[in-house]
């Protein structure tokens, strides 16, 4: 088999693979380090975020630097997200369905007493990916949500919260079961 013909024929693989699942996530195959192969790619929908759309892109962005087994992009047109982002009034929160799918709520509650905006997008996306809070927490914890203190801007997960997204998203099948995280 020609390289051109083996290239055309994983393309084809990962194409039928990707509709088949509906672009939904699916489970990384694993090498035998224990590493993913491919990320996770799980899509999110942040139409709805209002003007946190910039901070929400900020949080998925640090993510993805973050770890390797999962990789948050903005949905395309037609295409169902794994999450989906929406403003309101209340208090930021996020309810998981399953591992990697759910809805966040960029509360504005929290942002009008003096919270950032990254860190709050950051932390509920965080939630999505299997996290729970970590109250009460130093600021070093993104997941320790507004126990730091409305001081505390850090938007990066620590190295406890990598290694745990990565466990959860290494290639393995266990589902998260359904959460409501009200930070």
């Amino acid at each position: 088999m020609t390289l051109a013909k083996a290239a055309r024929v994983l393309l084809t693989t990962l194409l039928a693979a990707l509709l088949w699942t509906g672009g939904q996530a699916v489970a990384a195959p694993q090498e035998a380090a224990g590493r993913p192969l491919v990320a996770t790619v799980l899509t999110y929908d942040a139409s709805g975020s209002a003007e946190f759309a910039s901070a929400v892109a900020s949080g998925a962005a640090i993510w993805n630097e973050s770890v390797t087994s999962v990789d948050l992009v903005p949905v395309q047109p037609g295409q169902r997200a794994n999450i989906r982002i929406v403003a309101d009034n209340g208090w930021p929160r996020a309810q998981t369905t399953s591992l990697g799918n759910g809805t966040v709520w960029m509360g504005r509650q929290a942002v009008d007493q003096g919270y950032n905006t990254v860190r709050i997008a950051a932390h509920e996306l965080g939630h999505i990916l299997g996290l729970p809070d970590i109250k009460p927490g130093p600021c070093s914890s993104l997941m320790s949500g507004s126990t730091a203190g409305v001081s505390c801007t850090n938007a990066s997960p620590n190295s406890s919260e990598r290694s745990r997204v990565e466990s959860a998203f290494g290639g393995s099948l266990a589902v998260a079961a359904p959460a409501t995280y009200l930070d």
